[in-house]
């Protein structure tokens, strides 16, 4: 078994006290993640969303919005992170009626000095609440799960890819 390395928490300084990771002298490149999650929802939800007769409105066109909105703020509610000037942010929604599922995929792009890994988890988690927000009136029978980095590229770490074993 190869020898594992002891990971470099660079949010800490030598006195155990939390820092914001200086970047000032790494160079800007492009960098992109894509971040998936799941809601499981009742029968009667799934129908109400497919057929847009929530009594709160479009579920999936206000939980696209809260997503891309929610990537946009993401320095503001996670401590430590930087805010980057973000070039795109999108989510895509997909409905499997066999499960009741309801998968979430966020996709952020900028051009900086860090990664946007943290941007895509937010916008996809926040993209998940909205859904359980908009439908809690009909049953509050519904469960996130699998929220988790897909794809990251750019930067000195490189790509990832999440080994989907």
């Amino acid at each position: 078994m190869a020898e594992q390395k002891t990971p470099e928490f660079t949010h800490f300084d030598a006195d155990g006290n939390a820092v914001m990771v200086d970047v000032s002298g790494k160079n800007e490149t492009h960098r992109t993640a894509v971040a998936t999650g799941s809601i499981l929802v009742t029968e009667d939800i799934l129908q109400a969303v497919q057929n847009k007769t929530m009594k709160k409105g479009d579920v999936l066109g206000v939980a696209r919005v809260a997503g891309i909105m929610a990537v946009k703020q993401t320095s503001s509610i996670i401590p430590l992170c930087h805010p980057l000037p973000i070039t795109k942010a999108s989510v895509d929604f997909t409905v499997d009626a066999d499960t009741n599922t309801i998968t979430a995929l966020c996709t952020v792009q900028c051009d900086g000095k860090t990664g946007v890994e943290m941007e895509a988890l937010h916008g996809c988690t926040a993209a998940l609440l909205t859904v359980y927000d908009m439908c809690k009136a009909v049953s509050k029978q519904m469960v996130l799960s699998d929220i988790h980095l897909v794809t990251k590229t750019g930067g000195k770490s490189g790509n990832f890819a999440f080994d989907e074993e």
